[in-house]
């Protein structure tokens, strides 16, 4: 099995958090392939395979159950997870057509819709919300999610705040959400987002050529969205000189915005609404351009550098953005060591999306790929927490893989308060059942 942090390291990294041994998620061993059979549907309650087996799962929510409890409440492509601050509430939209968002009470099992399908935001009669990906809490307590659709001629690629996610209660309807678009941000195909030390959002274009932003409120510091979204400057990444395609180096961060969240002369595109489009305004600039940037996760390296990993699925890699040097380098990709072989993994790793950190400090990487086919979780063994895997015994391992036919990991959350539970989505298999899977690590077997 892969071995915890030996005491030496954990000595030497003692000021922080990684230097505790925290959770059993870290003790398996790594896979040599992928589930290949898809199991058949009585199957899709335990669809994972672990590389210890001794990890628990269970399927704690279905879209089955949901919809015949509140019928047409759940439109089912249940994709990435967050959770408020007491980690009692689990938060995820759907990635459809008649997006809305579910709301998974971790004390009682109860699953219900929110927010729901097809709503309209705040003030709003047309226009509805789809394509529902992006997942974040903010730090004011609110939940942030956003639609993965945008291009020329689009009216979507919004981001969306819901104010009261704790107390909205179940629905049928828009009367309990209060769902509110948030217009200084630019117009882009959403997922990731992220917030640093500062309070800067960072979020991405899910596009083969897509850019990384950030928002810099004028207000970090609020306490709601009305103050923070009220005004600020949004950037797009400019590295190693721009006009480039997945570069490495200086990121030089240039406003495509003013400082009120307004068109800047030179800079900025306007959408048909008078809202600034975000792929247009980077295009401009000659922003750097990554292939379908993803999902977004923030870490403190061991030397206290605050790091941004960006996972870019058409290249089959994830970037590291170091937030205090500005600089970009790549963390892992198909060159990268399998753990299992000693080997580079080469194909592998395809896809990867969704990340989640556990609470060790481990990376882990989520692919966008095929249930019953080649549908992985990667566990990138970073010892000294330096933001590359580069140094000796480090390397990526197949910590998980997916049988549901038709189906995708989405969502790996780490729960913050029980170091040794997980949660992950499978997304739209082909019986359209959708599950919540709750992970639960055990104490390894001597």
């Amino acid at each position: 099995m892969l071995k915890k942090i030996s005491i030496a390291v954990a000595l030497a990294f003692s000021s922080q958090a990684y230097a505790v041994d925290n959770t059993f998620f870290d003790d398996f061993t790594p896979m040599t392939s992928s589930v290949t059979t898809p199991l058949p549907v009585s199957g899709e309650a335990t669809p994972i395979t672990f590389g210890n087996p001794y990890f628990n799962q269970l399927s704690v929510a279905d879209r089955v159950t949901e919809n015949t409890q509140v019928p047409g409440s759940n439109s089912g492509n249940w994709d990435m997870i967050d959770a408020d601050a007491t980690g009692r509430y689990l938060f995820m939209p759907f990635e459809t057509s008649t997006a809305g968002v579910m709301r998974y009470d971790t004390q009682t099992g109860n699953a219900e819709t929110i927010v729901a399908p097809g709503t309209f935001a705040a003030g709003q009669s047309t226009n509805p919300f789809v394509v529902g990906d992006a997942s974040r809490m903010t730090p004011w307590g609110s939940y942030l999610t956003a639609e993965e659709s945008w291009g020329a001629g689009s009216t979507k690629g919004r981001l969306f705040e819901l104010t009261n996610p704790t107390t909205a209660t179940a629905t049928t309807s828009t009367t309990n959400a209060n769902f509110i678009q948030r217009t200084v941000i630019p117009r882009v195909s959403h997922e990731g987002l992220a917030f640093d030390a500062m309070k800067n959002l960072y979020f991405i274009d899910e596009l083969n050529g897509g850019s990384i932003y950030k928002y810099v409120s004028n207000n970090a510091n609020a306490t709601n969205g009305n103050d923070f979204f009220a005004s600020g400057q949004t950037f797009a990444a400019v590295v190693a000189g721009g006009n480039n395609a997945n570069a490495v180096g200086g990121i030089v961060w240039q406003a495509i915005t003013d400082t009120t969240g307004a068109a800047l002369a030179g800079s900025s595109v306007l959408a048909a609404d008078g809202t600034i489009d975000g792929r247009a305004s980077a295009d401009l600039i000659l922003a750097t351009n990554y292939q379908r940037p993803e999902d977004m996760e923030l870490q403190i390296a061991a030397n206290g550098d605050e790091l941004l990993y960006i996972a870019t699925t058409t290249t089959n890699e994830v970037y590291t953005f170091n937030l205090t040097t500005n600089t970009s380098s790549v963390f892992a990709n198909q060159n990268t060591i399998d753990l299992a072989t000693g080997l580079p993994v080469a194909a592998g790793l395809l896809s990867p999306d969704n990340m989640a950190i556990d609470a060790n400090g481990n990376m882990y990487i989520i692919e966008d790929r095929n249930g019953g086919v080649d549908n992985d979780i990667w566990f990138a063994k970073d010892i000294n927490k330096d933001g590359d895997l580069l140094d000796a015994g480090e390397g990526l391992a197949r910590w998980a893989s997916n049988g549901t036919a038709g189906s995708e990991f989405t969502g790996l959350y780490f729960d913050k308060f029980d170091p040794n539970v997980a949660y992950v989505n499978i997304q739209h298999p082909t019986s359209g059942n959708d599950r919540l899977i709750k992970i639960t690590a055990t104490a390894p077997v001597p």
